[in-house]
């Protein structure tokens, strides 16, 4: 049995085969995090049948509306990749607009890179130039942020039980900081004062 105390986070399964069992349990089970990673990789079905994924945009989309009605106030994250062999400009809008309709927490985003020994290396070009790969990575981050922002401005005022990590990089000497995670993984800066060490209690902090 796993201590009801002890907060459980684990690796999210592939997109195409995430079973719905594991999204009721991670509802029912208060110590199972509230983080989801998906990595979409790109939002355009035509990309992902080139890198294999096994699933459309569609499917993504649908799949990511389902997790969040099943768990309140789950964060997504996601990987994303621009400028895959063969990406037009509609293919990256497409990438631009998933970004918007998910509304991810958190994501890691990278130019293409093309690796020895994949099957991208063996079958196809990398034609799209690098310039364009670092511009549309641009947008992709941009509208990663506008998303973020929003979401943390829709928390402002809201209680979290925080998992205090260690002093905050921006923390002084007048103004002692900590920083922590909320159950769905965001950070949280909060101030570094005493406090009674019970559930529920009032602190103040930020959402990063």
């Amino acid at each position: 049995a796993v201590d009801s105390e002890l907060r459980v986070r684990f690796t999210s399964p592939h997109p195409k085969d995430f079973p719905d069992a594991l999204l009721q349990l991670m509802a029912e089970r208060p110590n199972l995090c509230n983080n989801v990673h998906l990595p979409a990789q790109s939002g355009s079905t035509e990309v992902l049948r080139r890198m294999r994924r096994g699933y459309s945009r569609e499917a993504f989309l649908d799949l990511a509306a389902h997790i969040r009605r099943t768990i309140p106030g789950v964060a997504l994250s996601t990987d994303i990749i621009t400028g895959f062999c063969g990406e037009t400009e509609a293919d990256h809008e497409d990438t631009v607009s998933l970004m918007r309709a998910v509304s991810f927490e958190q994501a890691f985003m990278f130019a293409y890179s093309m690796r020895d020994r994949t099957h991208a290396y063996h079958r196809m070009a990398d034609d799209v130039p690098e310039a364009d790969k670092q511009r549309r990575l641009r947008d992709v981050i941009d509208a990663f942020r506008d998303e973020a922002t929003k979401r943390n401005q829709a928390e402002v005022g809201t209680r979290h039980l925080v998992l205090i990590e260690g002093p905050s990089k921006r923390s002084r000497p007048d103004a002692p900081e900590l920083v922590g995670r909320v159950d769905n993984n965001k950070r949280c800066v909060v101030r570094d004062v005493p406090t009674a060490a019970t559930l529920g209690g009032a602190g103040r902090g930020s959402l990063g």
